[in-house]
């Protein structure tokens, strides 16, 4: 839609307000909503918003460890800009129209904090490369009979899930919750955000959406949105929903698998198929292949960004601790499936629920990328079973503090991102671990309090 028939849209259809969002470096979106009039004024030159968007966690606490913003600046406004492709009404608030924006002006000069920008860039470097990125990431997530303010009575104890009990794949429990069930897959639908399915997981009151694919700069959008737009959904019915990676030591993590494959630009032909090959891997999808693993070390807080990702990065829960990889295997960092042309891809099978769509997907396809432009060789084998046990390569950090801080020393996530996000991003995730560091935990309480 270009501005013209915009302006056609928003008369004859009597609009007065829009709703406009961005993605912080948590992912969070951050937005508001304007008349009709400031939202025309603002189409040519953008929207002034503070720049404490960026410099602020994911509690609205100021970083004291970051150079983008802060009180040193005085948290000036930056120009933020509406993508008009990014049209929606959003069907359970009325139809109210809906875009996204973020913190770039198409001259180089973009907001180096800005995730979505930093996606927009690498998507551009594989357009220029000759590529069509298709991606989809799918999310696990739980649900409960909760609300934000019994929540904080309870102190996020004793929480009661929508549905008890193990129970994947089941059709009675979404029966159960039908109309929940019905409503996030229609409305979502509705809303821009196509589901290829919907179904409970294994543990109390969990789902899983696959997303389907589409270009990659999209396919982060409709994956930054989902998550704000199931909480929406959720809390309609009287349920939060969470997409914490772990939020339970005994229950299985959350997953935000990104699926990936690259296509020439008319999108007829899969590259990374080539039925010539054994294992019908052309060479371009080996590079890719070897790129994800030669960078995954350099940029594990871009797919694990908080303290609670880790819990989920552990031994026998369905996610990886190895930088490994193999075809159809669950228990390795990276899955590939390659049984025909149309569906051989790439999942990348580290990022949580928790993740920021734009930059996790920004590092897959970077690194990606990195692996074709410099030919890398895949030298690692197939892990042939459990990958938990296949450490020859290396184990991934352990924590975001040691993640932070081999990604702030590295000179490939520099290469790939440059050193204004590095320096940026790196101290938001140090910062959360010093957040982390000075809590007392239940643990320690129980641990410590009577005994010590």
């Amino acid at each position: 839609m270009n501005t013209d028939q915009l302006l056609t849209y928003l008369k004859q259809n009597n609009i007065q307000k829009i709703k406009f969002a961005f993605a912080d470096i948590d992912g969070v979106l951050r937005g508001k909503t304007i008349n009709t009039q400031k939202f025309l004024d603002g189409l040519q030159d953008g929207y002034g918003f503070c720049d404490v968007v960026f410099g602020w966690d994911v509690n609205d606490q100021a970083y004291d460890n970051v150079k983008l913003t802060g009180w040193h600046s005085g948290y000036p406004d930056k120009d933020c800009r509406i993508d008009l492709s990014t049209l929606r009404n959003i069907p359970w608030q009325n139809d109210l129209t809906f875009f996204l924006a973020d913190f770039s002006k198409g001259d180089g000069n973009d907001l180096p904090a800005c995730p979505r920008s930093l996606l927009k860039r690498i998507v551009k470097q594989c357009s220029d490369m000759g590529y069509h990125a298709e991606v989809a990431q799918e999310f696990e997530w739980f649900n409960f009979n909760e609300t934000p303010h019994s929540l904080e009575q309870k102190g996020y104890r004793d929480m009661e899930p929508l549905t008890p009990g193990m129970f994947g794949y089941s059709i009675l429990r979404t029966s159960q919750c039908d109309a929940f069930y019905n409503d996030l897959f229609d409305l979502l639908t509705q809303f821009n955000i196509p589901i290829e399915g919907l179904h409970t997981e294994t543990g109390p009151g969990v789902y899983e959406a696959a997303i389907s694919h589409c270009e990659a700069l999209e396919a982060a959008d409709r994956a930054v949105l989902f998550k704000t737009a199931v909480k929406e959904i959720a809390s309609k019915h009287g349920i939060t929903a969470t997409f914490m990676a772990k939020w339970n030591a005994d229950l299985p993590g959350c997953s935000g698998h990104i699926h990936q494959s690259l296509w020439d630009k008319g999108e007829k032909h899969n590259l990374f198929f080539d039925s010539s090959d054994e294992h019908n891997m052309s060479e371009l999808h080996k590079h890719y292949l070897a790129g994800q693993l030669y960078c995954m070390p350099h940029l594990l807080p871009m797919y694990a960004p908080t303290i609670n990702s880790y819990k989920r990065l552990v031994e026998g829960a369905w996610a990886p601790t190895t930088i490994t990889w193999g075809f159809d295997n669950r228990t390795t960092a990276i899955r590939i499936l390659n049984d025909n042309e149309k569906y051989t891809r790439l999942e990348t099978r580290i990022p949580g629920s928790d993740t920021n769509p734009y930059l996790a997907i920004a590092a897959a396809l970077a690194s990606g990328l990195y692996g074709i432009k410099n030919k890398l060789p895949l030298e690692i084998p197939a892990t042939q079973g459990n990958g938990y046990t296949d450490t020859w390569n290396g184990r991934l950090h352990a924590n975001l503090h040691d993640a932070a801080i081999a990604m702030q020393n590295s000179g490939v996530a520099k290469e790939l991102f440059g050193d204004d996000f590095v320096d940026h991003y790196t101290n938001t995730r140090l910062w959360e671990h010093r957040q982390y560091a000075r809590s007392v935990s239940d643990w320690e309480l129980k641990r410590y309090f009577e005994a010590i």
